[in-house]
């Protein structure tokens, strides 16, 4: 069976509705086989439904639902395909998708026989990040689908990606359907006969910058966005070897919004028709890319909703829980906020920096889901709110810090963002437990001097702890009459160092050489000041009382400084 076989040709009249429980493998191949995948074995009509995309791992295989989609990452060689093959048999996998299915032979074959898996091959040069993106997109695009009976409503309601082998069928040209970011929201099959730029577009799924840029400098958004008609772009007029062919492109707008454009690779101008049909088509495509928003807003809203009930508790957690799938498992709490959050600087920075911490969330739940499925991600207020569910007896707080460090690592530090995690827990009933942990440590992350960008309570537990008590001792008349206030006061008026060098000294237990160094003075010097600050404040330095609550105001004053 060849892609083919699973992608026939379409008019807008063949186009229906789709839900979640519709999104077969024939769909899923329908969307991406001919410029990612290739079907190697197997019969992608008898899989039916497809129920998530786990990354297979063989050195610590990962929790995994039925009818999923198994990516075999580095798996490679018919003997260790079929052996892979045997060892998630029990799951009753949709598929397994491998980088290259050339070197397949009499065992993988064996390992097939009897089942209703597909193996299948990824194009070479495709990410398998971009890939599971697809797929999980795919997936979730599901639940946007309405059931209208109605055949108008339903081709508006329907897949977009048919609606682009639709459009596509019409103009006799592969299609693109792009955001107003330039991201590719859909596409149509026959991308490989377009040109290198289009195919980076695609397997992106995202319009390169090096291509925006120029066309932004030639004035192409310009006639683009100004004009309500079709445009031909010439290739000869832009810079570069990779867009070696010319493009018909026309905005799509809902009423004066523009929401985005579609794209044409053609060998030439469109004839009157077919500029008519393309534009025609640009309407549907405003009335679907609307109603995919408002699905897409509504679903979000919905998920919002229901994560927030699991994390505050309550009789209603654990219906919420099972709507999400997270009854079954352990779980833990991460909270993360970014290090710079929007200031109330006008309505259009604070949806500037609501957008970022969007885009931090979604990026997140990748993350998350990739390594743990059915993680559920939320943002409420200034934090992004993750639930991770873990199998019972298995990981630990320590575990989930590294997950959240390698997400830091990739997100780098524009925006910087710190991560708390919570303690793992039993029950959903346990959660608003984890979360109080991740704000806690989250707390100490944003509010004290603390280097690392991740950690779980343990790490931080003493400095949460001195954070709780600098409200309950703020009104208290002891803080200002103790010793220290004596040498913060004096280093005030005569710029002397005095509360620097108690703090090193604690800090190196009163190992002179050492707390000299941290400082950058001389042994000699740091001891002169030693005798000022016996002298100022009049602590008693050999006093293990006195030293203590030396520490302890130090501490707290710089955790109440920082507030």
């Amino acid at each position: 069976m060849t892609i083919a076989d699973i992608t026939p040709e379409m008019n807008p009249k063949q186009l229906t509705s789709s839900s979640r429980r519709d999104v077969t493998m024939a769909r899923v191949l329908r969307h991406l086989g001919t410029t990612l995948l290739d079907v190697a074995v197997g019969d992608p009509l008898s899989v039916g439904t497809v129920h998530g995309v786990v990354i297979y791992d063989p050195l610590d295989p990962p929790p995994m639902p039925k009818r999923a989609i198994v990516l075999g990452v580095g798996v490679a060689g018919d003997k260790t395909v079929a052996k892979v093959l045997h060892a998630i048999r029990e799951h009753e996998p949709a598929g397994l998708i491998i980088r290259s299915s050339d070197q397949i032979g009499e065992k993988t074959r064996l390992a097939l026989k009897g089942t209703d898996t597909v193996l299948l091959g990824l194009t070479r040069g495709a990410s398998w990040s971009q890939l599971a993106a697809l797929l999980r997109t795919l997936l979730a695009e599901g639940d946007i689908g309405g059931h209208d009976r109605d055949e108008e409503a339903a081709i508006g309601a329907g897949d977009l990606f048919a609606l682009a082998n639709a459009v596509s069928s019409m103009v006799g040209a592969p299609i693109t359907i792009e955001d107003r970011e330039f991201r590719v929201v859909a596409f149509s099959g026959h991308q490989d006969e377009a040109d290198d730029a289009r195919i980076a577009t695609v397997l992106d799924r995202q319009v390169p910058s090096r291509f925006t840029e120029a066309m932004t400098a030639k004035g192409v958004f310009q006639r683009l966005y100004e004009g309500h008609g079709p445009i031909y772009v010439d290739p000869a007029t832009l810079p570069g070897r990779d867009l070696r062919l010319p493009r018909v492109a026309i905005a799509i707008r809902a009423g004066d919004e523009l929401i985005g454009s579609m794209w044409a690779v053609v060998k030439g101008p469109f004839s009157l028709e077919r500029e008519q049909a393309f534009a025609d088509a640009a309407n549907l495509v405003a009335l679907h890319m609307l109603r995919m928003r408002a699905g897409a807003d509504a679903k979000r809203r919905l998920h919002a909703d229901l994560v927030s009930t699991v994390l505050e508790g309550g009789t209603s957690a654990l219906e919420a829980a099972d709507k999400l799938g997270l009854r079954r498992n352990a779980a833990t709490v991460l909270a993360l906020q970014l290090a710079d959050p929007p200031l109330a600087a006008g309505p259009s920075m604070l949806a500037a920096g609501e957008r970022k911490l969007q885009r931090v969330a979604d990026a997140l739940s990748l993350h998350l889901t990739a390594l743990h499925t059915g993680s559920a991600v939320v943002v409420l207020g200034r934090i992004v709110y993750a639930i991770v569910p873990t199998p019972r007896g298995h990981g630990t707080p320590e575990d989930f810090v590294r997950t959240a460090e390698q997400f830091l690592e990739r997100l780098g530090d524009r925006p910087s963002a710190k991560i708390g995690v919570g303690r793992v827990v039993e029950t959903v009933y346990e959660l608003p437990d984890s979360k109080r942990d991740a704000e806690r440590v989250l707390r100490v992350l944003r509010s004290t001097p603390v280097k690392r960008r991740a950690a779980c309570l343990r790490d931080v537990h003493l400095q949460a702890l001195l954070i709780e008590l600098v409200p309950s001792l703020k009104g208290d008349s002891w803080i200002p009459s103790v010793p220290v206030m004596r040498l913060v006061e004096y280093d005030a008026q005569h710029d002397a160092q005095l509360t620097e060098t108690l703090t090193a000294w604690l800090d190196s237990f009163g190992d002179v050489v050492s707390a000299a160094q941290a400082i950058h003075v001389h042994p000699n010097t740091f001891r002169y000041r030693l005798r000022r600050i016996r002298e100022v404040s009049g602590i008693d330095m050999d006093n293990a009382e006195a030293r203590f609550a030396a520490m302890l105001h130090l501490r707290l004053r710089a955790i109440s400084d920082a507030h």
